[in-house]
């Protein structure tokens, strides 16, 4: 029976979701770290937890040593300990080298959190990615931005998700965002080419450092756009035809950047972008499980659970391939103007359209303040068995459903 250690920073109810998938497993014995107390385990998942231990800051690798060396005396040695949140995969690996725990070591870790490291190694290898520079002032940013020209991304080396990224399309607004980011000495900000094209997503399950599985998803507009315009209502788009022709220079890319980073056993998350001239570029890569509704989406797209599915991967170091059945979307909705949640209009025009396809639905709820999130305040996720119908369906959502602030 595995002792497994499971971490997450609160007790979300998408952590709660995977605490509850890892549980399921067969004869597997589960402890959690988090900064919640155990009351917030809900009574069912509390019964199928071995054992619970409260940190202040589970980003603190002091802390969690020693929460899962407090595990380990009641619980028996840990086998695995990993969670999905991107800022806790360095102090999970250094945990796990700390205590011989099976499963990423710290250099690798860091490899895939620092994004500078990460382009580094793969340009050493020959993938196609964006050029890039560490900055500790606004006027090496300039310089950069004057070899390589305008516009250019700012965002911290390791960054999650889009947040606290910008774009800069001249000397003031680099200045500007240099400002906000506040590099110095020893706390460098991330300076990158500004690449045009369609943004995509390659999600990869690997085991023993070979990629076994491989999923699909197109950004309509990209996540930088919509950061950039919060009013925008996007599209996250999982086609059937992950297997074609036309996505054999990514697969083949994205095995092969997995192989330079160091990846072993696990779900990856990679963006990247196809230019205008059929190229592509890989944006970067994290090693955990993608945001934006994907998992779900790939839940929806083979009919499996596939946080269970990840659970069995990190857990056991197996993955039995789905099928995939279907094409998946997700439409996120977010407010137009300012203020609380006032009404959702376009609903029941939606229903009467599109409604067969709908097979997950979180609404905005009236009265609530607007999210800050580029989730927005809401989404609806639509499956059919093909790629066009589940993208004309998507367009059709988003032009129609109205969530008004004020």
């Amino acid at each position: 029976m595995p002792n497994v250690v499971f971490v997450a920073p609160i007790l979300s109810e998408n952590a709660s979701r995977m605490i509850e998938a890892v549980a399921s497993l067969p004869d597997v014995r589960l402890g959690v770290v988090t900064q919640d107390p155990a009351e917030k385990l809900s009574p069912v998942l509390a019964m199928k937890v071995a054992g619970h231990w409260r940190v202040d800051d589970v980003l603190d690798a002091w802390q969690l040593s020693w929460a899962a060396d407090e595990l380990a005396k009641r619980m028996g040695p840990i086998d695995r300990l990993f969670g999905a949140y991107e800022q806790l995969q360095v102090p999970l690996a250094e945990v796990r080298e700390r205590m011989g725990i099976s499963g990423m070591g710290a250099a690798v870790a860091r490899r895939f959190r620092d994004k500078s490291e990460m382009k580094d190694a793969l340009r050493a290898a020959g993938l196609p990615c964006a050029k890039h520079a560490l900055v500790e002032s606004a006027d090496e940013a300039v310089a950069f931005a004057r070899n390589v020209g305008f516009p250019v991304v700012i965002k911290p080396p390791a960054g999650a998700g889009a947040i606290a990224t910008f774009r800069a399309d001249d000397e003031a607004s680099l200045r500007e965002a240099i400002a906000k980011a506040a590099p110095r000495p020893g706390h460098a900000a991330l300076v990158e080419e500004f690449i045009t094209g369609d943004e995509y997503s390659l999600e990869t399950i690997s085991i023993d450092g070979r990629a076994v599985w491989h999923s699909l998803t197109h950004y309509y507009p990209t996540p930088l756009e919509v950061l950039r315009n919060p009013w925008i209502q996007w599209c996250v788009l999982c086609p059937r035809e992950v297997d074609d022709a036309r996505y054999d220079d990514i697969r083949k890319a994205g095995s092969r950047a997995l192989e330079v980073l160091g990846m072993d056993t696990g779900l990856s998350h990679m963006e990247w972008f196809r230019r205008a001239d059929g190229t592509i570029a890989i944006s970067e890569v994290a090693a955990r499980p993608p945001g934006a509704q994907i998992t779900t989406l790939n839940s929806r797209a083979h009919d499996i659970d596939f946080v269970r599915a990840w659970a069995e991967v990190m857990v056991f170091g197996t993955f039995e391939r789905p099928t995939r059945k279907y094409a998946v979307g997700a439409a996120f909705l977010r407010g137009q103007g300012s203020g609380r949640i006032r009404q959702v209009r376009g609903l029941d025009q939606i229903g009467r359209d599109i409604g067969s396809l709908v097979v997950d639905v979180k609404l905005p709820v009236v009265g609530q303040a607007a999210a800050a999130s580029y989730e927005g305040d809401g989404y609806v996720i639509l499956r059919h068995s093909e790629t066009a119908v589940v993208m004309q369906a998507l367009q059709r959502l988003i032009s129609v459903v109205r969530v008004e602030l004020g």
